[in-house]
């Protein structure tokens, strides 16, 4: 889960079934937040469980709506998938990471977009949460 101009929180899930996600979102979020999805069928029951959702259909060739029409563009997921696209770019010469390691990954990848930091000022707040 990733809120826009905030921290992202990676948990790896046995699978994607509404049953198996039901759990760490409500842990994560709050009744009544906008929870801005694709059209994927796990997140039908979100409405159900407290959230709103506005949703594009990308079926439809929607990718962003402006629904109080003020000029800005508030449901999207471009925040997601821009976390996302680094991430799979990585992996992506490795032909596929044992399911094992796959935590240390995204981990990392987590504590790099948490801490906001790139290059070499990066090595610091790594090795602080080694040490910690």
């Amino acid at each position: 889960m990733l809120q826009r101009g905030g921290a992202v929180m990676i948990e790896m899930l046995e699978n994607v079934r509404q049953v198996t996600i039901q759990s760490p979102i409500m842990q994560l979020t709050a009744s009544g937040m906008w929870a801005y999805t694709g059209e994927y069928d796990s997140y039908r029951q979100l409405p159900e469980w407290g959230f709103d959702l506005p949703y594009r259909s990308h079926g439809r060739g929607e990718y962003a709506r402006d629904d109080d029409e003020n000029g800005f563009h508030e449901v999207h997921v471009n925040t997601a998938a821009r976390f996302w696209s680094p991430l799979c770019a990585w992996l992506r010469p490795h032909r596929g990471i044992s399911r094992e390691k796959l935590p240390l990954y995204l981990g990392f990848f987590q504590c790099v977009h948490n801490v906001r930091i790139r290059g070499k000022g990066l090595l610091r707040p790594l090795l602080e949460l080694l040490v910690a």
